[in-house]
């Protein structure tokens, strides 16, 4: 009996033990191309065991990179790809540099920022000055998302002059859109989609409120109760059959009158 401890790692567990043993057999074969014909065969068993692979680009290559790890880079066989290396697997991609540039104001966030500084390098003319109006609203409306109770229009123009280091000023005669405008226009979504619910929650209760309406014996339409406990109104034109009243001292044919006895 083998145990796990003393059997060797497994390479891809993906693809199980049998198929580590079968490929570790095909190294062993000193026969060129009974080693190529097994190579093949152990493909075709690997495709079978993860169908899902086969919706991935370059499925056989992905195959034959994966019997080349198993074997621990040690078969030798005649592969329709390049043969992989341990070395290709040993590369770690680069590290990202992390930013460690301060920010003036965090609220703001650094794309803010970036547009100052482009603007700031602009010549001086129309468009300049235009950019310089929608980023001091876009500092208004960053402002008041994280503080909605009041803002000083100075003072967004004071943190547009301290970020844009004096270069970006606005006009004498610019004026800020007022907070309730911007607080409204954020809460619109919520409010209409809280309106189209309770519309459509209305008009399908209008629609099973709706009378069933049922056709009498005469042709004409008759109102039924949407209320089964309600008694149904009767059709006037209609006469009920009179049902005579029980005679408990009715005579029985063929003898003489005796009253009904009820059987318990």
């Amino acid at each position: 009996m083998e145990y796990n401890s003393t059997r060797n790692k497994l390479e891809i567990a993906e693809y199980g033990r049998n198929v580590q043993k079968m490929i570790e057999y095909t190294v062993k074969i000193e026969d060129r191309e009974k080693r190529n014909a097994l190579a093949k065969s152990i493909i075709r068993v690997m495709g079978q065991i993860n169908p899902h692979l086969r919706d991935v680009a370059d499925f056989t290559h992905k195959l034959w990179d994966h019997l080349f790890i198993i074997s621990d880079f040690k078969l030798d066989v005649d592969s329709p790809y390049p043969i992989p290396s341990r070395e290709s697997f040993d590369v770690h991609p680069e590290r990202i540099a992390y930013s460690n540039k301060k920010f003036a104001f965090r609220h703001y966030g650094r794309n803010i920022e970036m547009m100052i500084e482009h603007v700031t390098s602009l010549e001086d003319g129309e468009k300049k000055d235009r950019l310089i109006q929608l980023i001091a609203h876009q500092l208004k409306k960053s402002y008041l998302t994280w503080n909605r109770d009041s803002v000083d229009d100075d003072l967004i123009i004071q943190h547009l002059k301290i970020m844009s280091k004096g270069q970006l000023q606005l006009a004498d005669d610019f004026k800020f859109q007022s907070s309730n405008d911007i607080l409204t226009k954020a809460k619109t979504p919520a409010a209409s989609q809280k309106n189209n619910q309770q519309n459509n929650s209305g008009s399908n209760n209008q629609k099973s409120r709706r009378p069933r309406i049922a056709l009498t014996s005469g042709g004409s339409t008759q109102q039924r109760p949407s209320n089964p406990n309600q008694q149904r109104p009767t059709n006037p034109n209609q006469q009920r059959p009179n049902n005579p009243p029980r005679n408990n001292n009715q005579q029985r044919p063929g003898g003489a009158s005796q009253p009904f006895k009820k059987k318990y």
